[in-house]
């Protein structure tokens, strides 16, 4: 447990400045930050007075932070999940709407890792959508009416009695769209008590461990997606019946290079996924589904995967670009209830 800030107002920030060498003396060996921005981090002790000034101390819930927001950098600390995919960012809380430099270093890092995830969130819906709309615009999805007053956040709920949980299948999020999302976000309101756990499966090491014939193949064929592809559409079946927008009837088609270079990073990925391909342009599923099932299979081994165990109030927040994810359907008898949300992204090509 190490001290993460020393948080101060800006009116009282000079005055606190002499007092810190005595503060020092009586913190040895731990890490201190003066920020007349007020930093806040994930627990508070209530405040205490030096010389008349208003001091709230701030403890950063892990002893291998970056160093302090004062000196530059955020505080938190980056813990992997795996060799190939996903990391744990912790020590910060997102409900104190951290600054433009954390939210640079957490896009940094999820760009990295291709999904991150984060403990102990206290957010409501207005600061889920709040802190989302950080990373970019927004959107709503196409078949499923969003929770009452944020149209934006839908349920992703399996009850006690259904035998079936919502987008239980390896995908990356509404492939079928033109213009399908970046990034999606999932908070866990409430967990059963075992199971329910999430896989996510990096699509660059599927691409970048394919053969180089291989490769030759893919480059320039198109993949074909479908919303209404029968497997995926069994997972959706609960949730319609109660919470189905006017629209929901609607298909949707896509068609997606099988090899997407990422916008950001520049990196190939393999840009197909078994909940929504259906075939390859200018083939029948017949003539495509050899290499699609090689495919499929490929893109999902274990040594291409994490697997993130829920809490309440964990988030993930994953890159639909290079991700897949799969939701595992382990927990029949329990409640489960999470609040998802899908930031806009570009064409793939």
């Amino acid at each position: 447990m190490a001290i993460g800030a020393i948080d101060v107002t800006s009116a009282a920030a000079g005055k606190v400045s002499k007092y810190l060498l005595a503060i020092s003396a009586l913190l040895v060996g731990e890490m201190i930050a003066f920020n007349a921005a007020s930093i806040c981090l994930p627990r508070r002790l209530p405040d205490f007075v030096v010389g008349g000034v208003s001091v709230a101390m701030v403890i950063c819930n892990t002893s291998q932070g970056r160093q302090s927001a004062a000196m530059g950098e955020p505080g938190f600390h980056v813990r992997r999940l795996s060799g190939s995919i996903g990391a744990e960012i912790l020590g910060i809380d997102l409900a104190c709407e951290p600054g433009d430099n954390v939210i640079g270093e957490i896009r940094q890092v999820w760009l990295e890792h291709n999904v991150v995830f984060f403990r102990d969130q206290d957010l409501p819906p207005a600061k889920f959508l709040a802190f989302a709309r950080r990373f970019g615009e927004v959107v709503e999805y196409p078949f499923i009416k969003g929770i009452d007053g944020f149209p934006e956040i839908i349920p992703v709920i399996k009850l006690e009695h259904e035998t079936k949980n919502f987008g239980g299948i390896w995908h990356t999020d509404t492939a079928y769209l033109e213009i399908p999302p970046m990034g999606t976000m999932l908070i866990a309101r409430e967990v059963p008590p075992y199971g329910g756990d999430t896989l996510f499966a990096n699509t660059y090491l599927a691409y970048e461990t394919l053969s180089d014939g291989m490769k030759r193949m893919l480059e320039g064929l198109i993949a074909v997606n479908h919303s209404a592809k029968a497997d995926v559409t069994r997972t959706r079946e609960d949730r319609l019946r109660g919470g189905a927008k006017a629209e929901a009837k609607k298909e949707y088609i896509s068609e997606h290079p099988v090899v997407r270079t990422h916008p950001e990073t520049g990196r190939k990925a393999l840009y197909i996924n078994v909940g929504h391909t259906v075939r390859f342009r200018n083939m029948t599923e017949a003539e495509s589904a050899p290499l699609l099932s090689f495919l499929f299979e490929h893109q999902t081994k274990p040594e291409f995967t994490c697997r993130f165990n829920w809490r309440v109030g964990s988030l993930a927040f994953w890159d639909n670009r290079c991700t897949l994810h799969n939701p595992i359907n382990d927990y029949h008898g329990f409640r489960r209830v999470m609040h998802r949300v899908t930031l806009a992204g570009d064409r793939p090509h």
